[in-house]
């Protein structure tokens, strides 16, 4: 009886850790890089989905315009009840000759219209809307970038929260031994008792600037979950130890960037698109002068005759199979301005390419910049820790040494501290900057 109860209580046992094992697996959060996220929301972000909805609808609309070189093609039928017929041979106020024919009638048949020449109107529609699918395109590979980079910014603003978060961690942790250390001075007399004061309030600051960074972690991941279509609260982790390098750079020179995105930016190319479809549409108008030339052919069976004389009660057929012209004279002097219309929206889609080439030229240029600035900030914040790092222990020791103040020695320390935040603000900024240069120049 032991031994039964023995093996039931060690499969409990076993039970309950695999379930703790695998309730860890579940909630245990996804550790991510940056290119885990730019992956997972190209193909979740709900953004994304309605613009691909987008552009899915404009190929349909290309297909409808192929549509319309198919002939066309329907059949007829009707069935319908008759008066009488009555024909006036002297007038319309004499009596008429009644003329015998069914009380009721029917007819069938097909008719045949296929467009032969209309100015290429109809090919040139199908041009239109394939300029307009690429535009289309262009605007979705434009609409992905801006969600790369905004994928970017959250992401490593959750790096350089958590980069915060260990900094100042690790600040209370010293500042508590600190203060420990100040307490057993302040009793043996060597320190005063405001020294405690001081210390016990720049640690209550550093406790609330830790509260406040835990908050903007959580926003952070919340934004990064929205950004890949996951629930705003499920668990996520990204490799914050993760080197920020900018080692893969292919371009170095400001032309170089420049050339690049008068060449690959989805932006220029949609005002590129947009001067197209105007000269397109010059064209589409000026071709309503041009004749159009259809083959047509008809054929219907009717009951009764009714429609040449001598009249019958008898089925009849007839049809005609040929080739029509026809020429629009009121489009002669009614496209004129039209026309005009037309080359007026040409000549404002060119303008405003040369607008947009120079806001790319800007971009690149203040993005350039920013990169360079951003080197230089890294540096220099390099440069601030070696240097505070070294103040502050000269002054600890001189201040256990009674040769200096704790407010000198706490200033330090807040030097210290703030110019490690600043390298990391300085490195996010680096790369940030990095990743809009590519964004702008379409590269990313």
């Amino acid at each position: 009886m032991k031994r039964h109860q023995f093996m039931f209580l060690l499969s409990v046992l076993v039970f309950s850790i695999s379930g703790n094992t695998n309730a860890q697996e579940k909630t245990a959060p996804l550790t991510l890089s940056l290119d885990n996220v730019w992956k997972i929301a190209a193909s979740q972000n709900r953004q994304l989905q309605l613009a691909d909805l987008s552009l899915k609808e404009s190929h349909l609309t290309l297909l409808e315009a192929k549509d319309k070189h198919l002939p066309e093609l329907s059949v007829m039928g009707n069935y319908a009840l008759n008066s009488k017929m009555l024909i006036y041979n002297d007038g319309l106020f004499s009596s008429p000759q009644n003329v015998p024919v069914s009380k009721y009638g029917y007819g069938f048949g097909y008719n045949l219209d296929f467009n032969i020449y209309n100015g290429g109107r109809d090919k040139r529609n199908v041009k239109m809307k394939q300029e307009e699918e690429l535009r289309n395109q262009h605007e979705f590979e434009l609409q992905r970038d801006h969600l790369k980079y905004a994928i970017a910014t959250a992401y490593y603003d959750l790096y350089k929260f958590l980069q915060f978060q260990d900094f100042i961690s690790a600040e209370i942790a010293t500042e508590k031994k600190q203060l420990l250390t100040i307490e057993t001075l302040n009793r043996n007399g060597i320190v005063l008792k405001s020294d405690v004061l001081r210390t016990a309030v720049k640690l209550s600051q550093l406790k609330l600037s830790y509260s406040d960074v835990e908050k903007k972690i959580q926003l952070a991941r919340q934004r990064l979950n929205v950004y890949m279509g996951r629930q705003s609260e499920d668990p996520l982790a990204i490799n914050d130890q993760e080197m920020l390098s900018l080692n893969d750079e292919k371009y170095t020179a400001y032309e170089d960037y420049v050339a690049v995105a008068l060449h690959k930016s989805p932006d220029y190319k949609i005002t590129n698109s947009d001067i197209r479809l105007t000269e397109l549409s010059i064209k589409q108008v000026k071709a309503s002068l041009l004749p159009k030339i259809a083959l047509y052919s008809r054929y219907n069976y009717t009951y009764p005759q009714v429609s040449f004389y001598p009249y019958s009660n008898d089925l009849w057929g007839y049809g005609q199979t040929g080739i029509k012209l026809m020429f629009s004279l009121d489009n002669l002097y009614k496209s004129k301005h039209t026309i005009a219309h037309a080359r007026n929206l040409n000549d404002q889609e060119k303008e405003r390419a040369n607008i947009k080439k120079d806001e790319i030229t800007i971009q690149v240029k203040t993005a350039f910049l920013q990169r360079q600035q951003a080197l230089e900030s890294v540096e220099n914040a390099k440069e601030n820790i070696k240097q505070s790092t070294e103040t502050v222990r000269v002054i600890r020791n001189s201040y256990l040494n009674q040769e200096s103040l704790l407010t000198d020695l706490l200033d330090a320390e807040n030097v210290l501290l703030e110019a490690k935040l600043a390298l990391t603000s300085a490195k996010v900024n680096l790369k940030l900057s990095h990743i809009k240069l590519l964004v702008i120049t379409g590269i990313l």
